[in-house]
């Protein structure tokens, strides 16, 4: 094989669903306010997928936009990956519905899970590829309808999801640019923090479970907000010193939109600026695997990116995982 290709992205692009359901809306249905949503979370509004749409869907989307954006043929694409915990099914892979729907004829596919940490991992994963020279064009998209897993009447977590997806092409790219550090990890045993406890082979779908509510997210957000705060902040510095760069070369920063309060901490242990941290979780709330490719495509598409920036992304996830990377932007 080959040896010694950089990975880097050159395409990105996204896909919203139409719908917006603000929190006004939400104090029509639970025992909420828009004031408590927004002091504690910073969300205003999400994004709801329609009845009839799937997560391949929002992830066919998003691949179209970030293939237009590259300047490729879905018939360069040698690879589809996608981060989602929010599958059309069980089998066969979202990844492979996407392949079909944009007619990636030559890519292989297969999804990844990894939670909110995802979209990262998928990152970690199409960088190999590319740098072992198997691979020159690889798809990675971070798509999600967590809308469908979400208990209306559960005030403390109905509040918080939004649906989304975001793609990026991971090609070669010139010496000195591209990916130059990346962080995973996990922590088993944090698992049961953040679930959706039936429908796996565990415990199958069955009428106990349905009515018993276990197809449904279940959080303990005490817990997960302290994981979260501790782990963003270390996360990212960690890849930064990886990257042999120091907080002041960072010129952007995109977090993982879960919480206000998580990215400020964030933000603050890496003492960035506000200007250099992308923020749009008070318009989709979070949307998993698919809030940092989301927000990377409007950053660059809005212009605050340019060729030469270093991007620190940084996410944390149920698993309990967490994962960041640091690239020089190669467009």
């Amino acid at each position: 094989m080959n040896q010694g290709f950089q990975g880097g992205i050159i395409g990105t692009g996204s896909c919203l669903p139409e719908k917006i359901i603000t929190n006004a809306d939400l104090e029509k249905i639970v025992d909420t306010s828009d004031e408590w949503i927004v002091t504690r979370t910073g969300i205003r509004e999400r994004r709801i997928a329609g009845r009839e749409v799937a997560t391949s869907d929002l992830a066919t989307g998003a691949a179209r936009r970030a293939l237009e954006d590259a300047g490729l043929s879905s018939e360069e694409i040698d690879l589809i990956i996608v981060a989602t915990v929010t599958p059309d099914m069980n089998f066969p892979s979202t990844a492979c519905i996407v392949q079909n729907n944009i007619g990636a004829h030559r890519a292989a596919a297969f999804d990844l899970e990894a939670a909110c940490s995802g979209f990262i991992y998928a990152l970690v994963v199409a960088d190999q590829f590319i740098k072992s020279g198997m691979y020159k064009h690889i798809l990675v998209i971070g798509a999600e309808c967590l809308s469908k897993f979400v208990n209306w009447k559960d005030r403390n977590t109905c509040v918080l999801f939004g649906d989304g997806a975001g793609a990026v092409v991971v090609s070669r790219v010139e010496e000195g640019y591209g990916f130059l550090s990346q962080c995973l990890g996990a922590d088993g045993s944090g698992g049961h923090l953040l679930t959706v406890g039936a429908g796996g082979s565990r415990k199958p779908a069955s009428i106990e479970t349905v009515e018993q509510e276990m197809h449904y997210i279940h959080m303990d957000g005490s817990e997960v907000f302290k994981f979260a705060v501790r782990i963003m902040a270390s996360s990212a510095e960690e890849a930064v010193e990886k990257a042999g760069l120091t907080k002041a070369d960072i010129d952007l920063m995109v977090p993982h939109q879960a919480n206000i309060r998580i990215i400020d901490a964030a933000r603050k242990r890496m003492e960035l600026d506000p200007d250099k941290i992308v923020v749009n979780l008070d318009r989709y709330g979070n949307m998993s695997a698919a809030s940092i490719p989301v927000a990377l495509d409007e950053a660059w598409k809005a212009g605050r990116i340019k060729k030469g920036d270093h991007i620190l992304m940084v996410a944390f996830g149920g698993g309990l995982t967490w994962s960041s990377c640091v690239l020089k932007w190669a467009r």
